[in-house]
């Protein structure tokens, strides 16, 4: 095979002989090396790549028995070093593909690979797939940079090489030292290029798919009809992804009843969030169906038993239903704690909450009661989740939590202050976060109902 040969005459004055030269020039003043030692055959990290590295290096997987490559480095035009590694076949390829590779350099007519071993006899693969070599490179390598090395009669399969994932393709009649060390750079780069693309199009899709799931998580409240005022707050936890396990939603059925319903997935994250979605469509549907306490979590129940991933994963809940002329309400809690309740005239203070049964998914065949509470003529019904009551207050590296005493006292503070609705809501979310130090860690949701 035909070898790359620098066209400048000069040696290089760096280590060993900086140039790509063929066998035949061993005997010149320049010293030969052979490959670096092998490392770990542990999988390769992604390549740092980056347009301001000093050093490169290049693992060339080629099948010329006579060694074509037989020094360890070559300089490009800026001065930089480029060092080689050589592989004869795809099995100490494996073996020589550490972290510190950028780029590799790939030979077209290698034997491709057949099942079960890491090279086969037919250039063309068991399925007649001429690019069968270069698709196994790339399923072994998928951070790094690939060139394709064929012949210049071999137009029609570089070209399909790029389109199945090399960089680029070079011609072994016509390289020389310095189109190979351009040709790596540019390699490089646009492998770069390509990853921050498709990590940024990843990342818009995810983007995509949490606002899908927040619309699931945060539903428009139907209370046409109803004299309720409603407001809510939602902040998932900023150390972890955009989206938490935290749910609600509100509806007004024909006989003017207000349901109202929170409720919590332990865990963090999309899988959360959807079971999440799934329990709040699940209550929406069974609630306009006409089902209230034990029946509604019972069955609701069984659909977290039949969703959740593991058998481990449960979910608070706390239910109100408020009668048609808003002056009494049912509340049942599965785990959750208790919401509270602002009278006009009176200090804000916890629904009762003794008779609450176990969170959903923890025992087989629980039971929820409902109790009926006394609401008045006019108030304040705030349900919420336990990240906002988990927060730490005190000097930094205290473990004492907020609580729900702690949250009582700041809401009456804040009423006081003449704050209601919304206003009221941030400024919850926002004094326990100062409290704690910085962000809270846990998902926070909050549903406000007003009456009077």
């Amino acid at each position: 095979m035909p070898v790359p040969v620098p066209r400048q005459r000069e040696s290089p004055a760096v280590e060993h002989g900086q140039a790509v030269l063929p066998k035949q020039q061993a005997g010149s003043s320049m010293e030969t090396a052979s490959a670096p030692a092998a490392a770990s055959p542990a999988a390769p990290a992604s390549p740092v790549v980056s347009a301001n590295s000093t050093d490169l290096t290049l693992l060339v997987i080629e099948n010329d028995p006579a060694g074509t490559f037989t020094v360890p480095s070559l300089l490009d035009a800026a001065g930089t070093r480029v060092r080689i590694r050589t592989a004869r076949n795809l099995t100490e390829a494996e073996r020589l593909l550490t972290d510190d590779v950028h780029c590799i350099l790939l030979d077209l007519a290698l034997p491709a690979p057949t099942s079960g071993t890491s090279a086969g006899t037919g250039e063309d693969g068991e399925n007649g797939d001429r690019l069968a070599t270069l698709r196994h490179v790339l399923r072994l390598a998928p951070r790094h940079a690939v060139l394709a090395l064929t012949s210049e009669t071999d137009v029609e399969r570089a070209a399909e090489a790029v389109r199945v994932g090399a960089q680029d393709y070079l011609f072994r009649d016509e390289l020389d030292g310095r189109q190979l060390s351009r040709a790596i750079r540019y390699a490089v780069e646009r492998k770069r290029a390509d990853t921050a693309q498709h990590k940024l199009a990843e990342s818009r899709l995810r983007a995509q798919e949490n606002a899908r799931l927040e619309r699931g998580l945060l539903p428009t409240p139907l209370l046409e009809g109803s004299n309720l005022r409603f407001a809510s707050r939602y902040r998932p936890g900023r150390s972890r992804a955009l989206l938490g396990g935290d749910f609600y939603d509100t509806v007004r059925t024909s006989d003017g009843t207000v349901h109202a319903m929170i409720g919590d997935v332990c865990g963090h994250g999309p899988d959360e969030a959807a079971l999440g979605v799934e329990l709040r469509i699940a209550w929406r549907a069974l609630t306009f169906a006409g089902l209230c306490g034990d029946e509604l979590l019972s069955t609701l129940q069984q659909v977290l038993e039949h969703e959740r991933e593991s058998e481990e994963i449960f979910a608070t809940l706390c239910t109100v239903d408020i009668a048609p002329d808003g002056r009494r309400a049912g509340l049942c809690l599965a785990g959750h704690p208790s919401p509270l309740i602002a009278r006009q005239g009176r200090a804000a203070q916890l629904l009762p909450y003794e008779d609450g049964g176990p969170a959903l998914g923890l025992l087989p065949r629980a039971r929820w009661s409902r109790r009926q509470v006394e609401l008045g003529g006019s108030w304040s019904l705030m349900m919420y989740t336990d990240g906002l009551i988990e927060g730490r207050v005190g000097p930094p590296g205290s473990k004492q939590r907020l609580g729900q005493d702690g949250m009582v006292a700041m809401i009456n503070r804040q009423l006081a202050a003449g704050l209601r609705g919304e206003a009221l809501l941030e400024a919850a979310v926002t004094e326990a976060r100062d409290l704690n130090g910085g962000e809270l860690t846990d998902d926070v949701a909050l549903v406000l109902l007003d009456r009077g």
